[in-house]
Formats: C-alpha cells, sequence, structure tokens
C-alpha cells in the first residue's frame, strides 16, 4: 500500500493529494504565539482567509488558550470568540474545524459551517462532546490528552513514552466508538507538548509509523511548540521565541508528510505549506 491511500482522510472531508496544511486562527487574547492579533472577529476572518492565499488546505479556529498554565475561559466568551468567525470563514467556502473541548462550542460551530471538530481532550472535558459529534456527524479529532492546561507539565510523567500514548490512546478511541462516533470519521492526535516534556515530543515524532498504525487519520500539531525551541536553543541559551521557530515547524511538516500525516497543524502556512508539497513530489518519484 501507498503512503498517499495509507494516509486516508475522515469520512465527510475534502480528500487532498498529499498531507493537508491545517492553518491556526486564535481569537484568542494569550495564546503561546500569537494571542491578541487576531482577537477581534473581522481580523481573525482576514487572517484565516489570508491563510488559505499562502496554501492552508482547511482552518482551525479556537477562542481559548490551551498553552500550559493557562486558564479556561468561560462558554459565553468563548462562543462569541468563536462562533462569528467560523460563519465568516464558513461563507467564503473555507474548510474549517473547530478547537474547542465544550460540546455547545462544537454544536453552535457546526451549525455555523465547521465540518470538523478538533477537542484536545478527545471528549474527556466534557462528556456531552461525544454524543454531540456522534449526533452531528461531523469528523472529529482524538487527541493523547491527560489534564487540563493548569496542571499538565504535573501529568508528563513515562516509563515509555511511545507505549503509553498508544495505549492511552487506543483506550480512548474505543470509548469514543463505543459513545457513537463513527470510525470513519476520527483522526487521531498524538498532542505533541500536552502533558510532554521535549524527549517526549521528540520520541513520538519518531514513532509516527506507530501512530498511524492505530487505523485513523494522523494530525500532527508541532508547531512554533516548546520541544522545538528546546532544540534550536543555544548551549545555555533561553530558547528563541515561538515566532522564530516556524522553520524547524516546516522541518517536522515534512517528516510528518514522509510519514504519512494526514495533516499538519500550523500557525505560518507559507514554510509548511511548501514542505508538504515537496514531501509529496518526493513520494511520487518512489
Amino acid at each position: 500500500m501507498s503512503t498517499l491511500r495509507a494516509r486516508g482522510t475522515a469520512r465527510g472531508l475534502p480528500e487532498w493529494d498529499r498531507c493537508a496544511v491545517m492553518g491556526v486562527v486564535n481569537v484568542t487574547p494569550d495564546s503561546f504565539s500569537d494571542g491578541g492579533r487576531w482577537f477581534d472577529t473581522t481580523a481573525a476572518i482576514k487572517h484565516g482567509l489570508e491563510l488559505v492565499a499562502t496554501g492552508a488546505d482547511l482552518v482551525d479556529v479556537g477562542g481559548e488558550s490551551t498553552r500550559p498554565g493557562a486558564t479556561r475561559v468561560d462558554e459565553d466568551e468563548e462562543l462569541r470568540r468563536v462562533v462569528p468567525v467560523v460563519r465568516g470563514l464558513a461563507a467564503e467556502g473555507v474548510t474549517v474545524s473547530v478547537d474547542t473541548m465544550r460540546a455547545s462550542v462544537a454544536r453552535r460551530a457546526v451549525e455555523a459551517g465547521a465540518v470538523l471538530v478538533n477537542d484536545v481532550s478527545g471528549g474527556l472535558a466534557d462528556p456531552e462532546m461525544v454524543p454531540s459529534v456522534a449526533a452531528a456527524e461531523v469528523a472529529f479529532v482524538v487527541m493523547h490528552w491527560r489534564g487540563f492546561s493548569d496542571n499538565m507539565n504535573s501529568l508528563a510523567v513515562y516509563d515509555d513514552v511511545v507505549a503509553e500514548v498508544l495505549a492511552e490512546l487506543r483506550a480512548r478511541l474505543a470509548a469514543v466508538i463505543e459513545g457513537g462516533v463513527d470510525p470513519e470519521r476520527i483522526i487521531v492526535d498524538p498532542g505533541l507538548g500536552f502533558a510532554k516534556q521535549a524527549p517526549h515530543d521528540l520520541a513520538l515524532v519518531a514513532h509516527l509509523a506507530d501512530l498511524r498504525a492505530l487505523g485513523h487519520p494522523l494530525l500532527v500539531a508541532a508547531s512554533r511548540k516548546r520541544f522545538l525551541g528546546h532544540i534550536l536553543a543555544a548551549d545555555g541559551a533561553p530558547p528563541p521565541p515561538a515566532r522564530e521557530r516556524d522553520a524547524a515547524t516546516a522541518a517536522v511538516s515534512a517528516i510528518a508528510a514522509h510519514e504519512g500525516a494526514w495533516a499538519v497543524r500550523v500557525h505560518d502556512v507559507r514554510a509548511t505549506a511548501d514542505a508538504v508539497r515537496v514531501a509529496r513530489a518526493v513520494e511520487g518519484a518512489l
């Protein structure tokens, strides 16, 4: 079986002939890399359209920061941030994903035009999420997750991170499917940076083939994350700021594309769009 066929896609989503590029629109004041830049609805919609113009295949809209240490926003505020942006982008023909842990926000976003629910908790944060996604018949990202952002660093304890993440994802996938979500609508995400230290993230990137063996399309979200900062930091120097990690992000995107990932989720689209196209061209030359 070729890498292209093995990559797959979730039912209800477009099919691309390569690893897709998911652009990020954070409608938040406090996200780790670009909080506040797109907090205004009009600015957020404009940014989403710019991401598409520079190579994004779909756009992920979120209204709640999940950076380490972040506290949650209330439901009404998350709805106020997210729904108008989803509606505006969907009206322009953009394939829209909603990044939320709340079933109510997911439902409203789907009504506004979202076709994918990207829940970093994989349905664990809100018991209504799985039945809501099942009823809506939309694609669903099941990410590896151990707890909320305010204490997830304390949960980054593993004897064998690859084996444990795989086991926990298998258990979560079984629960989501038992809860009524169509298995063909499920996408898997290893949760880089969530309850993981830099060596854990690197080990997971090195074993993307094991994650693909779970049998679902794979989303890799490494963009600007701490482990890249640790790699880039000179001896004794602090890691470079998040916005200076885009070349490193593109490198991971190329690796993920080569390993058969369905999509990569990134803040800066252009370099990654180039990277996945090069990976596809190399794949086609085999």
